[in-house]
C-alpha cells in the first residue's frame, strides 16, 4: 500500500479519541468543565485514565489545587453542551448552569460529577506532565457511576447503548458498532 509523508509531524493522524468532560471545582465550591478530546485509559491495574488539558486552561488551575477530577462520558445527543463547554471559559461563568447539567455529588473527591452523562468516574491525581502546550494528567480511578439504562442483565456496560462521542480531526463523530472481540484470531 502506498503511503505518502506528510509536510509535517502532527498527532491529529492518531485517531480517533474519545470525548470526555472533565469536571472539577474551584475553592469556593463552584463547579466547572472542560471538554477534552484527547484522553485514554493508561493502566487497568490500577485503573488510570489520562487527559490533556491544555497549560493555560482555568480548569488545570482547579485540578491542582484540588488534586483531583471527575471523568464524564458524554453521549451524542450531547454533542452541543459538549462543545459548548470545549469553546468557553469557566473562569467568568457556570457552565453548568449554562448547558444544563446537574453536578453529581462525588463519593471520594472534590470535585461534582455530571449527573446526565451515563458514565461517570471519580479520579485522584496521580501524575502530572509537562508535554509542552498540554499537561497530561493521569488520574487513578477511585469510583465509578453509571447508568443503569446502558447497563446488560449481566450490570455489565452494553456499548450498543452507550453511544459515546468521538473526536477525528476536529470534529464529533460516534462509534458505528463492533467488529470482532480482542484476541479474536486465536
Amino acid at each position: 500500500m502506498p503511503k505518502q509523508m506528510v509536510s509535517s509531524p502532527s498527532s491529529r493522524y492518531f485517531y480517533p479519541w474519545a470525548v470526555v468532560l472533565v469536571s472539577c471545582v474551584d475553592a469556593d465550591g463552584k463547579p466547572n468543565i472542560i471538554t477534552i478530546g484527547a484522553s485514554s485509559i493508561c493502566s487497568s491495574s490500577p485503573p488510570m485514565v489520562g487527559i490533556a488539558v491544555g497549560v493555560r486552561q482555568y480548569s488545570l488551575t482547579l485540578i491542582e489545587q484540588t488534586q483531583d477530577f471527575g471523568v464524564n462520558i458524554p453521549t451524542a445527543a450531547q454533542v452541543e453542551q459538549t462543545d459548548y463547554c470545549g469553546t468557553y471559559s469557566g473562569r467568568d461563568m457556570n457552565k453548568f448552569e449554562a448547558v444544563g447539567f446537574t453536578p453529581q455529588p462525588s463519593g471520594q473527591i472534590k470535585s461534582p460529577l455530571i449527573d446526565e452523562c451515563p458514565v461517570s468516574m471519580e479520579c485522584k491525581l496521580a501524575h502530572q506532565i509537562n508535554l509542552g502546550g498540554h499537561d497530561w494528567l493521569i488520574g487513578e480511578i477511585v469510583a465509578v457511576h453509571v447508568d443503569e439504562k446502558i447497563l446488560d442483565e449481566n450490570g455489565e456496560l452494553d456499548p450498543a447503548k452507550a453511544d459515546p462521542l468521538l473526536s477525528f480531526w476536529g470534529e464529533y463523530w460516534t462509534a458505528g458498532g463492533p467488529l470482532t472481540d480482542w484476541h479474536s484470531s486465536r
